[in-house]
């Protein structure tokens, strides 16, 4: 060891207890450092064993300097104990380790810094025994590590009875940390171990007065209060009310501190106990009023309980004549806003109190009334359209326009009504002919040519490592650069590529307990494989024995598609390695994943022309990517790819010029909450299929195969699946069912993602595909939900929806309690604000007979929680489309007697549909 304590400037004592002297005094310096050592030995043999006891008692008698003499030995024995195990011997010796360490550093942030010390945190000496050991120093000293501890984060766990304790020694000012006052609230809440009250002991601290201001600035202290106190009478806000009734604490800072802590928006724990601490102070109308502005700021606080409090206070100062007309406004602008229905209506409540109480008001309040009228739920424009009938009269001109111009935003069925209680022309509040809003088609784009460099195709695999991306098109570019410059320069590839696996596990050459030939035996892990090909990180006996007869896991339902993708991944990874390919034939023209005939003869050509050998699953996926519905190209493309006298040329003429794919059969598998799809065989393959692309033709079977697979948790890879069978949405769609069915049966998330793709893909969208999109629009979790939406509206764009199957297998669904009904209008809700109305109400209206059949007849159980919202979506989408006619089962709903929000909507729902229709 280096370091070194001098002794009174003559003598200086290393670690290992080697001593140099000079001068005169060397006889009585060698003397007292001797004596030094003895003392240094026998405290770090009484630290090692854990006598506590021993510890303080040596320590008791050393001076600084003996003390500074020991700290060397200390902190070398702190290093032993860092790499040792944690056995018992170490556990004894920490305690008194953490003690005699302190003790020794004659200096505060010395002594703080090793009492904090995260190596020490779980295994402390008591405060106790620290208070004794330290208790010696002046009151500076003690003071100053005091306010040291006491900035420590609250994750130091600096033990509160020790803080407290220096407080006293030291008897300087309390700290009002973090770290401290969070400790003072922990001590004060340790009721089991004196069986007093929070009362009580608030009342016997001596620094209570200067601690609980301190309480308002600390971040989430809420969390410590709840979690001790709760709701009991022996709960800390109702300590602190009593406090301060008693004249402890003074009142007005008490109840300035509350509201200003509400005012900052603070998480929802701090505003939960704030404000039972403000209602527990019970501030007087005459403080409210005072308070005026601050409540009218706090109706907009995030916090719903915040706000309906600041609502209620106000509303009664507005009922008592102590708040203006003016500031009520104000507040209705602000709540008719907020998402909570109850505030709403029972702000309308309130407006219709004070324009009872003061009918003067109502040029100010009626014009904040009328903002009511745009707000989604009809009856809330209900409402306050009966203010405004009740009121309009009493008003001047200018509050008349105001009311007026909001008129234009109530439901088609109120406007009559707004038109009779204004004086308005029927024309003023028309509405504008509708026009449907569908989102652009989306059109498939060319894919770019692979990367020209090494560098541009290292950067393009990059992020797609990192981002995880699906990019169906991005991964085709990234895989053909691989493969076209491992063919013409692999070293320099392979150099590009190495920062980018640099960060993969299985480039780490010290890692044994688990071998890249072991992760990539099952799985080719996306572009992972052909990485770690090209860098010889796996053994050509694992590339060999894949690529020939495929993956060795199980077969599951998705076993048919990602085996082909698993097959072209293990192909191109054993040919880098051993005959490299000049490029990919399968590589796709468009994003949606077709080939055009006449780029792959064009690359059938170029292969003979290098006397390049085809890869077997890289042609065959070619030949099912190939676009065949022009007869005439496919014709002319067939002559060429024949008339270039090679294999794969003829089967490409043949392909071409076949029959094609046909369309397996379908049949619906009913359960008792879920309805699956089951396909038959796929005719029509090409002829001599690899092994890995032969399950494809095989039927999709319900319960042939296990249900979850690895393939539920890479939703990056489903991505893909539809360019395997570009054209066959419908196979991919039915092979994704179930997992789709479990956002909405099994509440799981972010398997609906890939139904926009579904969308945008070509092909017949059957009732694979719309069975999905309904699972979809009842998922649990709203980004499942909003991705289904999307895919209900690229459908329709393009013309693909059929509004009857979807609106009847939702029916259906809804019944069997496979989807929630508050769901599914939530999504029809946000597909109908879009701009798509009358697509929504082509849905619901083969839908709403099926799901009101069973509320029509006598006897019928109460209807499920929605679908009063279902039938308001409905109705909106009625009004504004102008739909006529009659929906079985509506009427017998619609006569029940009671105004729930299922009978109000099923009435606005039949009002809508027998308007006559506007000139």
């Amino acid at each position: 060891m280096s370091e070194g304590v001098s002794v009174r400037g003559e003598a200086s004592v290393s670690g290992s207890g080697a001593v140099s002297v000079s001068g005169s005094g060397a006889v009585a310096v060698a003397v007292a450092v001797s004596d030094a050592v003895s003392v240094s030995d026998a405290l770090l043999k009484a630290v090692r064993a854990g006598r506590t006891s021993e510890v303080v008692s040596l320590l008791d008698g050393m001076t600084d300097a003996e003390r500074r003499l020991c700290l060397p030995v200390l902190k070398e024995l702190r290093k032993e104990l860092r790499v040792a195990p944690w056995d018992a011997r170490s556990r004894e010796a920490y305690p008194t380790l953490h003690a005699a360490g302190a003790a020794c550093h004659t200096g505060a942030a010395g002594a703080a810094t090793w009492l904090t010390a995260a190596d020490m945190r779980w295994s402390q000496a008591s405060p106790a025994v620290l208070l004794h050991v330290l208790g010696d120093r002046g009151q500076d000293w003690l003071g100053n590590l005091t306010r040291r501890l006491a900035d420590r984060p609250e994750t130091s766990q600096v033990p509160y009875e020790l803080m407290a304790g220096l407080v006293r020694l030291s008897r300087c000012a309390v700290p009002t940390t973090e770290t401290y006052v969070v400790g003072w609230v922990e001590q004060i809440g340790s009721l089991w171990e004196r069986g007093d009250t929070v009362l009580q002991r608030l009342r016997q601290d001596p620094y209570m007065a200067e601690l609980v201001p301190a309480l308002f600035e600390i971040p989430d202290i809420g969390s410590h209060l709840d979690w001790l106190f709760g709701d009991g009478p022996d709960s800390w806000f109702n300590a602190l009310a009593t406090l301060t009734e008693e004249g402890f604490l003074d009142r007005k800072v008490m109840i300035d501190a509350c509201v200003a802590r509400l005012l900052r928006g603070s998480v929802a724990s701090d505003c939960r106990v704030f404000l039972k601490l403000l209602k527990a102070l019970e501030p007087s109308r005459d403080e409210e009023r005072q308070r005026a502005s601050d409540w009218l700021a706090l109706v907009s606080h995030a916090a719903s309980a915040v706000a309906s409090h600041a609502q209620s206070v106000l509303g009664a100062l507005a009922l008592a004549g102590e708040a203006t007309p003016r500031q009520l406004a104000e507040m209705t602008s602000v709540v008719l806003f907020r998402p909570e229905k109850k505030m709403v209506r029972a702000q309308l409540v309130l407006l219709g109190k004070a324009l009872r109480r003061d009918p003067s008001s109502a040029a100010e309040l009626l014009p904040a009334v009328a903002q009511a009228f745009g707000h989604e739920d009809t009856d809330v424009q209900e409402r306050a359209l009966k203010l405004v009938e009740r009121h309009i009269g009493a008003v001047d001109p200018r509050a008349r326009g105001e009311v007026a111009e909001g008129a234009v935003q109530l439901s088609a069925g109120l406007r009559a009504r707004a038109v009779a209680a204004l004086g308005l022309d029927a024309t003023d509040l028309a509405p504008q002919p509708y026009l449907e809003l569908l989102p652009p088609v989306p059109l498939p784009a060319r894919l770019a040519p692979a990367p020209d460099s090494v560098t541009e195709v290292a950067e393009e695999v990059g992020a797609l490592l990192v981002s995880a991306d699906g990019d169906t098109a991005a991964f085709e570019r990234a895989l053909d650069g691989l493969v076209r410059h491992a063919y013409l320069r692999r070293e320099e590839l392979a150099e590009a590529l190495r920062p980018v696996a640099a960060r993969s596990w299985w480039m780490d050459t010290e890692r044994h307990h688990h071998s890249p030939d072991e992760y990539f035996r099952n799985a080719p892990h996306g572009l992972e494989l052909v990485l770690a090909a090209l860098l010889g990180r796996v053994r050509m006996s694992t590339l060999q024995r894949a690529d020939r007869h495929g993956p060795t896991s199980n077969n599951c339902v998705h076993s048919a598609l990602a085996a082909v993708l698993d097959a072209r991944l293990w192909e191109a990874a054993h040919r880098v390695r051993t005959d490299p390919l000049p490029f990919l034939l399968a590589t796709p023209t468009w994003s949606s994943g077709f080939l055009e005939p006449d780029e792959l003869v064009a690359r059938l050509g170029e292969y003979h022309r290098l006397g390049a050998r085809p890869g077997e699953a890289d042609f065959t996926q070619a030949l099912l990517r190939l676009r065949r519905d022009d007869r005439a190209v496919a014709a002319s493309a067939a002559e060429r790819a024949a008339a270039l006298g090679t294999t794969e040329g003829q089967r490409l003429a043949r392909w071409l010029t076949g029959e094609g794919l046909a369309t397996p059969t379908s049949r619906r598998r009913v359960s008792a909450t879920h309805i699956l799809l089951e396909l038959g065989e796929l005719d029509g393959l090409p002829e001599d299929l690899p092994q890995a692309f032969r399950q494809l033709g095989l039927p999709v079977g319900v319960h042939g195969s296990r249900r979850y697979c690895h393939h539920y948790w890479n939703p990056v890879e489903q991505q893909h699946w539809l360019a395997v069978l570009p054209g066959w949405r419908e196979m991919v769609a039915a092979r994704l069912m179930r997992e789709l069915a479990t956002v909405a049966v099994e509440d799981t998330r972010g398997a609906a993602a890939v139904l926009p793709l579904i969308a945008e893909a070509e092909g017949e969208a059957g009732e694979a595909v719309h069975l999905c999109v309904a699972y979809g629009l009842g998922a649990r979790h709203p980004e499942d939900r909003l991705s289904a939406v999307d895919a209900l509206l690229v459908l329709a764009a393009r013309g693909h929806l059929d509004a009857e199957k979807l609106g009847t297998d939702l029916a259906q669904l809804v019944r069997r309690g496979a989807v929630k009904p508050l769901r599914l209008a939530e999504s029809v809700q946000t597909a109908a604000t879009t701009g798509a109305y009358g697509t929504v109400w082509s849905i619901l209206r083969a839908a709403l007979p099926v799901l009101l059949a069973d509320l029509a007849s006598e006897g019928a159980a109460p209807a499920a929680r929605g679908f009063g919202e279902l039938l308001a979506v409905a109705a909106e989408c009625a009004e504004r489309t102008e739909a006529r006619g009659d929906v079985a089962h509506l009427g017998p709903v619609a006569e029940r007697r009671g105004s729930s929000r299922l009978v109000t909507q099923a009435r606005r729902l039949r009002t809508a549909l027998e308007q006559e229709v506007a000139a």
